[in-house]
C-alpha cells in the first residue's frame, strides 16, 4: 500500500474532525514524486518484508480504554554520536549526566543496529520501516547533480507510509524539530502537520540566528518546549533531531571547561583538544536536552510520555578537514565508525523510558533491534493502528521495548556503495546481513567474504568464514538476492575496498 492508499483510507475510515483536517491538509501535494527525480526508480511501493501482524489494529499494545489520554511520544535522535558516546554506554571521560539519568529511568539495549552508516539513509529506515536502499537512498543527500551521480532521488519518495502518518491518523499532532535530511519536500508532505528543520524539508528555521554551529541544540530545544507546551492538552508525536554532535563543531570556551585537563600546559595555549571540543559539544546538547526533559516534568507530561534517544550513525572520522580538530568521538569496543558496515559504524545507543511501563535502570543485551522497526514496535506501544497490508522490512518488537527480551525473526541487510574514509581496518566489504548471532560482510562478486559470531566477537576481529562454508553459502545466497532487488544505482570504484599503499 502507498502513501495515497493510506490518506484514502483514513479518509474513509471516519476520523474525529481534528485528525482529519490534518491529514487532509497533508495530502496536499503527496500524489506524485517530487520534482527532480524524486520517486525512486523501481515501482511505486517497494515490496519485501512480513505484514505486521494482527489486521487494522494492533494486538497486545491497544490504546488505554476508558478516558485515559493516549501516550505521547518524543523521539530524540542525535547526529553521529557513537555508541561509546555517552556515559552510561561505558564512556568514562565525557558528562552527559541527563542522558544517563534518562537511562537509570529507562531500558538501555546495546544491540541496536541503524540501517545505514550515514545520515539520509538511517533517517529514512526510521521513517517508512523500510531498508532505505529499497527507496534508492544509499548515501546522504546532496545537490540535485550530486544525487543523479549516485543514482538517488533528490527526496524519500513522498508516497511512502511514514510513522507519522500512522500517528496523525490516529489523531496525535505531530511535529518535527531540527535536522531533516531527508530530501527536499517539505516535511509535511510526509505526515508532519509542523516542523521546523534544516538540512532539508522546508527553509532553514533558524536562519539568521547566531552561530548556528555553536547553539543550534539550544535553538532546537527551545522549539520543542514550544511544541510540547502547545499541544500539552493532546496526544502528540514529536521527533526531535539534533545537529550535535555533526561537524563542523564550534564550541565556547565555557563548553569545553569541564574538559580542560586535556590541555597540555607545556605548550603555548594556542591549542584545544579535540576532546575539549568533542565532548564540551556532547555535553552542552545533553545539558539543553536535559531542559526538555524537565520542561516534560514540569507540564504533568512525563508518566504518559514515551521517550526514545538514539544516534544517526557510528561517529565521525578524525581524517577530514572539518573534523580534523574534533573526530575524537568512540564506537565503544567495536571496529568502524561512521560509513563503515562493521558494528561501529551502525551499532548506536538506544534507550526508551516510558515510567511504569518500561523497567528502569535495566540494559537488554539480547534483542537485536533495528531502525526500520521503529514505527510497528512504537506505534503498537502507542495503541496506534497500522494497517495490516503495510508492508515493511521491520518487525513489532515491542515486548522488548516493555522489558521482555525477545529474539529477532527477520534478517538484517546493509549496503554502502561509496569509500569508507580513514583507516583500512574499518573499510569493509561493500554488503552485510546479520541474522541471528551471525554477520555475514562481503563485496557483490564475493570477494572478501567475512563472518562473525557477534555475540562471541563483537570487535569482528576473528573472520571464521572458511571454518563454517555452508553457514556463508546460505547468508550469501541471502544477501545477494536482496541485492538484486534494489533500484540500481552506480558503485563508487573503491568501494568495498581496503587496499593500502604499501612502500615499493
Amino acid at each position: 500500500m502507498d502513501r495515497r492508499g493510506f490518506l484514502r483510507r483514513v479518509a474513509a475510515g471516519g476520523l474525529g474532525m481534528a485528525a482529519a483536517g490534518r491529514m487532509a491538509r497533508a495530502a496536499e501535494g503527496a500524489t506524485g514524486a517530487a520534482p527532480g527525480g524524486d520517486r525512486a526508480p523501481g515501482g511505486d511501493r517497494p515490496q519485501g518484508g512480513d505484514r505486521p501482524q494482527g489486521g487494522d489494529r494492533p494486538q497486545g499494545g491497544d490504546r488505554p480504554q476508558g478516558g485515559d489520554r493516549p501516550p505521547n511520544v518524543l523521539f530524540i535522535l542525535t547526529d553521529d554520536l557513537g555508541w561509546g558516546d555517552l556515559g552510561c554506554y561505558g564512556n568514562r571521560i565525557v558528562k552527559t549526566p541527563c542522558i544517563d539519568r534518562l537511562a537509570s529511568e529507562g531500558l538501555r539495549f546495546t544491540n541496536f543496529y541503524v540501517n545505514a552508516p550515514v545520515c539520509s539513509p538511517t533517517r529514512a529506515g526510521f521513517t517508512s520501516g523500510l531498508f532505505p536502499s529499497r527507496l534508492g537512498i544509499h548515501g546522504h543527500f546532496a545537490t540535485h547533480e550530486l544525487n543523479a551521480k549516485r543514482g538517488m532521488p533528490d527526496s524519500m519518495d513522498p508516497g511512502v507510509p511514514t510513522v507519522a502518518d500512522m500517528f496523525q491518523a490516529a489523531g496525535y499532532a505531530t511535529g518535527h524539530i531540527g535536522k531533516w535530511h531527508m530530501g527536499t519536500v517539505p516535511a509535511q508532505e510526509y505526515g508532519f502537520a509542523e516542523s521546523r528543520t534544516f538540512a532539508g524539508g522546508g527553509p532553514f528555521a533558524w536562519e539568521g540566528r547566531e552561530n548556528f554551529w555553536r547553539h543550534s541544540s539550544e535553538y532546537i530545544v527551545d522549539d520543542a518546549i514550544q511544541f510540547l507546551e502547545t499541544h500539552r492538552d493532546e496526544p502528540f508525536y514529536l521527533n526531535l533531531w539534533t545537529f550535535h554532535p555533526h561537524a563542523p563543531l564550534d564550541p565556547s570556551e565555557e563548553h569545553m571547561a569541564p574538559y580542560a585537563r586535556f590541555n597540555d600546559k607545556r605548550l603555548s595555549g594556542r591549542f584545544t583538544t579535540p576532546f575539549g571540543v568533542f565532548y564540551g559539544t556532547v555535553t552542552e546538547m545533553d545539558r539543553h536536552l536535559g531542559r526538555l526533559l524537565d520542561k516534560l516534568d514540569e507540564l504533568g507530561l512525563r508518566d504518559n510520555t514515551i521517550v526514545v534517544f538514539s544516534s544517526d550513525n557510528g561517529p565521525e572520522d578524525i581524517h577530514l578537514r572539518e573534523t580534523a580538530h574534533s573526530g575524537v568521538g568512540s564506537p565503544g569496543p567495536f571496529r568502524g565508525r561512521k560509513r563503515s558496515l562493521y558494528e561501529g559504524g551502525v551499532r548506536t545507543p538506544f534507550i526508551i523510558r516510558w515510567p511504569g511501563k518500561t523497567p528502569a535502570g535495566q540494559v537488554d543485551g539480547t534483542t537485536v533491534l533495528s531502525g526500520v522497526d521503529f514505527l510497528s514496535s512504537v506505534s503498537r506501544l502507542a495503541g496506534v493502528p497500522v494497517p495490516g497490508d503495510l508492508r515493511t522490512d521491520g518487525e513489532d518488537l515491542s515486548r522488548a521495548l516493555l522489558g521482555e527480551p525477545t529474539a529477532r525473526t527477520k534478517p538484517l541487510f546493509w549496503e554502502f556503495r561509496s569509500r569508507v574514509l580513514g583507516d583500512p581496518i574499518n573499510r569493509n566489504p561493500m554488503m552485510a546481513v546479520r541474522e541471528g548471532d551471525w554477520k555475514l560482510l562481503m563485496n557483490p562478486d564475493r570477494s572478501r567474504c567475512e563472518l562473525y559470531n557477534v555475540p562471541a566477537d563483537p570487535m569482528e576481529v576473528d573472520n571464521v568464514a572458511g571454518a563454517h562454508a555452508e553457514r556463508v553459502d546460505r547468508l550469501a545466497g541471502m544477501l545477494l538476492d536482496w541485492h538484486a532487488g534494489l533500484p540500481e544505482s552506480p558503485i563508487e570504484p573503491e568501494a568495498g575496498v581496503n587496499t593500502y599503499p604499501w612502500p615499493k
